[in-house]
């Protein structure tokens, strides 16, 4: 019942984890697909290629979005390539631990910098295009930590709390050019970026949290960001859709 077809989706950290699962699912629905990266240059082409055999285009572009500059040329040089972007995924993002009594003043600003101006310069870049087409969808990835905090990962927390505000801040202001702004906000997944804690010693602690007894899986993500992006969802904006085991119940 889903189908992108003609339409362009610009992932941020589409390199791995999350965001290549939502590249392919999103490529399977038949939409183009731009693949932002940072760092990872043979992962990014790796789903590209991946993509591309599923019968769309893509194409990689490495961009820091924490570099307002970088991220500005991306936008620009995907729209020189496609012409439009349809849908935007703000998914780059970093999780460190970081004491609030021996606080790393780089970590500190690592996640301020990924997590939210990660978000902010995006949007900021392809919100005017979007405005020209009338149109467009933008998905935001917070976090449970944003919702109900996260011992000893503050940073992370403070800056996924903000992207739930984006989102609502966002969704009634863009809504009349046709522009639904929406987030999905995980749980525990099982990514790059948390496999560590979830074969550590506090597994079972953690698993214990999550009514479901396990972590999810990035496909699992992936299919929640669709519908967001999709003609299913309509009548939806400004909406925090969960998906989180039944870790935390919230409204």
């Amino acid at each position: 019942m889903i189908s992108l077809k003609n339409k362009v989706t610009l992932i941020t950290g589409a390199s791995r984890g999350i965001g290549r699962a939502a590249a392919l699912l999103f490529a399977q629905a038949g939409s183009d697909i731009i693949i932002n990266y940072r760092a990872d240059e043979d992962a990014a082409d790796s789903i590209k290629g991946d993509c591309l055999q599923l019968g769309v285009r893509a194409v990689t572009i490495k961009a820091n979005v924490a570099n307002r500059d970088e991220v500005d040329t991306m936008v620009q040089d995907a729209i020189e390539d496609f012409s439009r972007i349809d849908i935007l995924i703000n998914n780059a993002g970093v999780w460190e631990e970081n004491l609030i009594d021996a606080i790393d003043e780089t970590r500190l600003k690592r996640a301020i910098d990924i997590n939210l101006y990660g978000t902010f310069y995006p949007t900021m870049a392809v919100v005017p295009h979007m405005k020209k087409q009338r149109s467009g969808s933008i998905i935001n990835i917070s976090s449970t930590a944003g919702q109900r905090g996260e011992s000893q990962h503050s940073p992370y927390s403070a800056t996924k709390s903000a992207v739930i505000g984006l989102t609502k801040s966002w969704a009634p202001e863009l809504i009349e050019f046709g522009i639904r702004v929406n987030c999905v906000a995980p749980g525990w997944v099982d990514t790059d970026m948390s496999h560590a804690d979830l074969i550590s010693a506090d597994k079972d602690e953690i698993l214990r949290k999550i009514p479901m007894g396990r972590a999810g899986t990035p496909e699992e993500l992936a299919g929640p960001i669709l519908f967001l992006a999709s003609d299913l969802s309509t009548f939806i904006t400004g909406e925090i859709l969960n998906v989180n085991g039944g870790a935390v119940l919230c409204g």
